[in-house]
């Protein structure tokens, strides 16, 4: 019998951790980046299960930037985020959505689930890598190329600093015993 657990902030979090690459890195920040507001469903079935999740792309907010000559501001923040949103034209497409297809998974719940990750109107295959933390919390985790989906990486100082093309995605939930 299958079982859907809804997941979303309230079960758990989504984050995106950006790292810096170029002449001018000592400037920058590798960044953590929380998506604030998502949802989704996980599906646990004996005949196969299923993960389908939304995320807001609006909802992006900077918690921690490791590195860079001085401690990020506030205003770094809100600046990141209008690049963020320009970036990846959330005014245009505003959700980006990951549906699994398919999932090889051991006893304890770890191992691989495959899928279709939609990002920006482009569509690629995905795969994420579930790792079991107990009591029913796992983590699954991504990486994202962001030329894959038709994103040029940010850059600043005439091309000295960049972000790194690969973006990786990490989300943690507790799901009901």
């Amino acid at each position: 019998m299958a079982t859907a657990h809804p997941i979303g902030p309230d079960t758990g979090s989504l984050v995106l951790r950006t790292t810096r690459q170029g002449l001018a890195t000592k400037v920058g920040h590798d960044l953590t980046i929380e998506v604030t507001r998502w949802s989704g469903t996980v599906t646990v079935d004996p005949a196969g299960h299923g993960i389908d999740v939304t995320i807001e792309i609006g909802s992006l907010a900077v918690v921690h930037g490791a590195g860079g000559v001085k401690p990020l501001s506030d205003r770094d923040r809100n600046e990141i985020r209008t690049n963020a949103a320009k970036i990846l034209d959330s005014s245009r497409t505003p959700t980006a959505r990951f549906v699994a297809t398919s999932a090889e998974l051991g006893a304890d719940g770890g191992g691989t689930v495959t899928g279709t990750l939609t990002l920006r109107g482009v569509s690629r295959d995905h795969t994420l890598t579930i790792t079991p933390l107990g009591e029913g919390r796992f983590r699954a985790t991504g990486t994202v190329t962001q030329t894959e989906f038709g994103i040029k990486p940010y850059t600043a100082f005439l091309g000295a600093l960049k972000l790194a093309d690969a973006v990786t995605v990490e989300a943690e939930v507790t799901l009901p015993g």
